[in-house]
């Protein structure tokens, strides 16, 4: 006979449906059995009660506490015309609380084979000018004034720049949703990127999900975090920033990086083609336009109208192309190959246990050995 649970917390039930964000009485409608142990008619088997907090992406103990837990994201979210905030969706959350473990292990790895500290980490403050950091950031990168124009497409400029900044000792990983969980998509609109900086190692979170023409913006935004110190994540909406100083800084800084305003306006000159100037700078038209609003060469209005034009253009194209995709290549950027040899080398090393490797990498078995051997290098 089924062991049943009898001393089920309301207040936890409902407390887990909402943080899923769920509607309690549309759950109730169509989950009528999950009601009537709220209404003391019957008693879940641990079973069904496991099946819920998987539905319900609640860890299993949780529902014997004796209240809902507090839970915080290690980090403010910035949002475009609006204040920090640390509620964000469980998707993102959820995506924060992976790579804080990433993190954390890694930091400790780190710790133990006595790497140095990243002196580049916190090297400024807001008070400082954005040049210096711009000057700063392409020293460490090894980045020459014109770097990007030496690739055929801004999208090799990405990942030769991601490249660059994983030399320097900082992790990057893409992806869009959560893990490799594709029902569980993190939505542009909220995320489209975030970073944890750590003396030890910086993590930069891109939301593969946005269109690579804004990825490049936000990379280099984060990167402005790291040398700032300073943890954060941002919707970025319309490629604008959230009004506040840090923020503004280091859109400043990515600006810059991306586009050197010296160049840009001798290029002005001659067109005000986005798309034409966006093949000379590699980047995208958006960080194009961008920079001309940044320059008070176009008015916002301008700027937006282009701006919702370009990204309906690269939604309708990636509509028209196949949602498919090679699953290694995309668990390479998912992971980061600079993170995953870490980790392949503390199991070598029998430093880490394979279960914990596995859980680190989002990957078991013959799916994680074929990456390791096939993929890593």
């Amino acid at each position: 006979m089924s062991t049943r649970i009898e001393n089920i917390n309301k207040e936890l039930i409902e407390w887990a449906i909402i943080r899923n964000g769920n509607s309690v009485e549309e759950f109730y409608s169509q989950n009528a059995n999950v009601e009537s142990w709220i209404n003391g008619e019957k008693f879940p088997t641990v079973k069904q009660l496991e099946t819920f907090t998987h539905k319900v992406h609640v860890p299993f103990g949780y529902m014997f506490l004796p209240k809902p837990p507090n839970e915080t994201i290690p980090l403010p979210f910035f949002r475009t015309g609006k204040n920090s905030t640390n509620k964000v969706s469980l998707n993102v959350f959820h995506t924060v609380q992976i790579i804080q473990d990433r993190q954390n292990w890694l930091t400790e790895y780190l710790e133990d084979l006595h790497f140095p500290q990243l002196d580049f980490v916190g090297k400024f403050s807001i008070n400082d000018d954005y040049i210096d950091i711009v000057n700063h950031i392409r020293n460490v990168l090894k980045l020459e004034l014109d770097w990007a124009s030496k690739h055929n497409k801004w999208e090799e400029a990405l990942d030769y720049l991601t490249i660059k900044i994983e030399e320097a000792g900082i992790i990057v990983t893409y992806n869009g949703i959560v893990g490799n969980n594709t029902h569980r998509v993190i939505d542009v609109n909220e995320c489209r990127g975030f970073v944890l900086v750590n003396k030890k190692a910086p993590f930069l979170f891109i939301n593969s999900a946005d269109a690579k023409a804004a990825q490049m913006f936000t990379i280099m935004h984060e990167l402005a975090h790291v040398w700032l110190g300073e943890s954060a994540g941002f919707n970025n909406a319309n490629l604008i920033p959230a009004d506040d100083p840090l923020e503004i800084l280091c859109d400043k800084v990515a600006a810059e990086l991306l586009v050197p305003e010296i160049y840009f306006l001798k290029k002005w000159k001659t067109s005000q083609n986005f798309k034409y100037l966006s093949k000379i700078f590699k980047v995208s038209p958006i960080v194009i336009g961008r920079r001309a609003l940044d320059l008070k060469l176009i008015t916002f209005q301008q700027f937006i109208r282009f701006y919702n034009e370009y990204m309906n253009e690269i939604k309708e194209r990636k509509d028209r192309q196949s949602s498919g995709g090679d699953f290694y290549a995309t668990t390479k950027k998912r992971i980061s190959l600079r993170f995953a040899a870490f980790v392949n080398n503390a199991v070598k090393e029998n430093k880490l246990l394979y279960r914990d490797a596995y859980k680190l990498t989002n990957m078991k078995g013959e799916t994680y050995n074929k990456f390791i051997n096939e993929y890593l290098y």
